[in-house]
């Protein structure tokens, strides 16, 4: 199984209106382990413009892909995403935000996907579910997996509150052009 590319006939998610809530939103004071080292707590963060894409789970060649995983709208996709991303990271920097990954995957998980897709950005690991419980994040759950992953989701964030919010996403290798287009054009 390739997981750097996107099968065809992949279901396309439906929005179910869950990331209309979130704009205008306040993050939460609170604090996330990150593979760049430390934690991460967004109201601290300086300037205070930021990207925030949530993404259910990353593949890793030696693991399976849940059952039927291809079949969920919307969950395929994660690294595919993660490298447009790190395509798109200087250009996004230069417009002036900084850039996280988050899911619920554990942070020793996420540090080995970095690493092995040599990640520039920082990937965060909301396992307990602190960060998509405070925001009211949709989630969904698959069987054979203990935690809930989170719907996939990208937020831009000035001054702490979300000014854009992408959902649903798809396909997900189109997520960074359209970030990337919508942050250039913001005042």
């Amino acid at each position: 199984m390739n997981y750097l590319e996107l099968p065809e006939g992949l279901p396309i998610p439906v929005d179910d209106g869950a990331g209309n809530k979130l704009l205008g939103m306040t993050i939460p004071n609170l604090s996330l382990p990150c593979t760049a080292g430390g934690d991460i707590n967004f109201t601290t963060i300086t300037p205070a413009r930021y990207i925030i894409y949530c993404y259910p789970l990353t593949g890793n060649p030696t693991t399976s892909l849940p059952c039927n995983w291809d079949n969920i709208p919307g969950a395929r996709g994660c690294t595919p995403q993660a490298l447009t991303f790190k395509f798109n990271y200087q250009s996004i920097r230069d417009a002036g935000f900084q850039l996280f990954g988050l899911s619920t995957q554990s942070s020793a998980y996420q540090k080995e996907f970095a690493e092995r897709m040599q990640l520039p950005f920082g990937l965060l690991s909301d396992e307990m579910l602190a960060f998509a419980t405070a925001m009211g994040l949709p989630v969904f759950e698959v069987e054979g997996i203990t935690t809930k992953l989170i719907k996939r989701l990208t937020l831009i964030v000035v001054d702490n509150k979300i000014v854009k919010v992408f959902y649903p996403i798809f396909p997900p290798t189109e997520n960074a052009d359209a970030v990337l287009a919508w942050i250039q054009t913001y005042a």
